[in-house]
């Protein structure tokens, strides 16, 4: 029996596309470690969204923590990636050690509490500051920084939604929207990161 089959359709739809845009990041990478990172966020997304999906749709209870937690994964890898993208030397190095210890702390924490609210905590915290070097970048024209900014914008209003707890249809709820839009913003995403460089100064 399938508990949520919308929920688990939206959440596999959104593996799917995530997934692809990982790939499709890593192999248009040509060296940029910022594009591998971003690829590594998107892998960990659609892994996060498998997951999800599988724990909502067949109720496997089992699988809601490594869901969380590759979640966490994603959420280090865009900071870093951007990181690369947009600063440089003690800053960028810095930014580094920050995304490594906001992932290590977020593990450390969901071990003893798995909720979702600490996952977007977690999110938000890179989101703001992703928003916040894209942002600066963006006054100098940098490539990709406009349509990543996009992407947060839809990201916040997708998590908007699903803390709302709005249905729409009692076969579509809350969280089968959040993903159909969470799916705008990795468009979004996919279409300013193939556009990233690293910035070597």
């Amino acid at each position: 029996m399938i508990s949520e089959p919308m929920t688990l359709v939206t959440d596999y739809l959104l593996a799917a596309v995530t997934a692809a845009a990982g790939v499709l990041t890593l192999r248009a990478a040509h060296g940029e470690a910022s594009r591998r990172a971003w690829a590594a966020a998107f892998m960990a997304l659609a892994l996060g969204a498998a997951l999800g999906g599988t724990h909502h749709g067949f109720r496997v209870e089992s699988l809601w923590l490594p869901t969380v937690m590759v979640i966490g994964v994603a959420s280090a890898a865009m900071l870093a990636g951007s990181a690369i993208a947009t600063t440089g030397g003690a800053l960028r190095r810095a930014l580094l050690a920050l995304a490594a210890l906001k992932l290590a702390l977020f593990w450390a924490w969901v071990w003893r509490d798995d909720r979702f609210i600490w996952v977007v905590a977690d999110t938000g915290i890179a989101f703001a500051l992703v928003a916040l070097l894209h942002a600066l970048r963006w006054r100098w024209r940098q490539r990709g920084s406009g349509a990543i900014l996009a992407g947060v914008a839809l990201s916040v209003v997708a998590g908007l939604v699903q803390a709302s707890g709005v249905d729409l249809h009692r076969h579509f709820n809350h969280n089968d929207l959040y993903h159909l839009i969470q799916l705008a913003g990795i468009l979004a995403y996919y279409g300013g990161v193939r556009q990233l460089t690293d910035r070597n100064n």
